[in-house]
């Protein structure tokens, strides 16, 4: 009686012992459910998804776009819902298919009317947007012009024309406008200056005139003490051009001289002061693009 008690109790031990492979048996388990719900879960039926997506194209393709008077998806499911009652009274069932027809082709309409006139509202430009449209318009063309001017007349090494930030710069020369060290304009000069002056009159907006000089102090037999007296006399000779000679507004132009400080070349250079030594008429964009 006594050994088969003291049986019962190691049979009992080695079984409580070897229970935590129930516990680890059950994690593996749900390991490996969880890691193949993730792979399903990962992996496309490609098949199906083409299958899928191909009726909802062919869906939306059955009616006529709605943007030309049409009903889009709606014609498709007036002809189902007629051919649903295919035993009913043809004279009832016409007149139902057509008062379904018409109440759902006015909400189209309604609707397409409604978007229409929105997306109107919302795209309709403000009056700064069309301003600033009507002035890039402006410029464009005088660029335009002034450059087939210059081709027409030979005069590419003398007029340079090029669309900046801050407007159209039309850049002359010193040795197409002035003498040496000198502020008046030469008479072959006039053409193209009355040829800007009609452009300029009814361009509606503000126009800079900017002399500029290369870094070589003035002579000293100069009527001029610097640079800085030259550049701004020779921007005061263009614009009295343009004020007594074609009668300009003044409200128009805006002048100053710069000397040597803003050059568009190196001063190192023969090449370079020689191209320092102009004047430029830049036409003032008054607008800017909203954002």
């Amino acid at each position: 009686m006594r050994q088969r008690n003291r049986r019962q109790g190691r049979s009992g031990g080695k079984e409580s012992r070897d229970r935590w492979m129930i516990t680890y048996a059950d994690l593996i388990t749900l390991l490996l459910i969880f890691f193949v719900i993730l792979y399903a879960m990962s992996s496309l039926d490609t098949q199906k998804y083409k299958i899928v997506t191909g009726s909802l194209s062919d869906t939306f393709k059955s009616g006529n776009p709605v943007l030309e008077g049409g009903n889009g998806v709606l014609d498709g499911s007036k002809g189902t819902e007629e051919a649903a009652v295919p035993g009913a009274d043809n004279g009832s069932a016409a007149g139902t298919g057509s008062g379904q027809g018409n109440s759902a082709n006015d909400a189209s309409a309604g609707t397409a009317a409604d978007s229409q006139g929105g997306g109107t509202a919302e795209h309709q430009p403000s009056a700064r947007e069309l301003a600033f449209r009507d002035q890039e318009a402006k410029l464009a063309a005088l660029m335009g012009v002034i450059t087939k001017y210059v081709e027409d007349n030979n005069l590419g090494e003398q007029i340079f024309v090029a669309d900046k930030p801050q407007g159209i710069a039309i850049t002359l020369s010193d040795r197409f406008l002035f003498d040496a060290g000198k502020a008046e304009l030469k008479s072959p000069a006039f053409p193209a200056l009355r040829q800007l002056s009609g452009l300029f009159r009814g361009i509606g907006a503000t126009i800079s005139i900017e002399g500029h000089t290369d870094n070589v102090p003035v002579a000293a037999a100069s009527v001029y003490k610097d640079n800085w007296e030259l550049s701004g006399a020779r921007a005061l000779s263009v614009l009295r051009f343009f004020l007594d000679n074609e009668g300009l507004s003044p409200g128009t132009f805006q002048y100053a001289g710069y000397a040597d400080t803003r050059p568009a070349y190196d001063n190192s250079t023969l090449e370079g002061r020689q191209k320092n030594r102009r004047v430029e008429l830049i036409v003032l964009r008054q607008l800017q693009e909203e954002e």
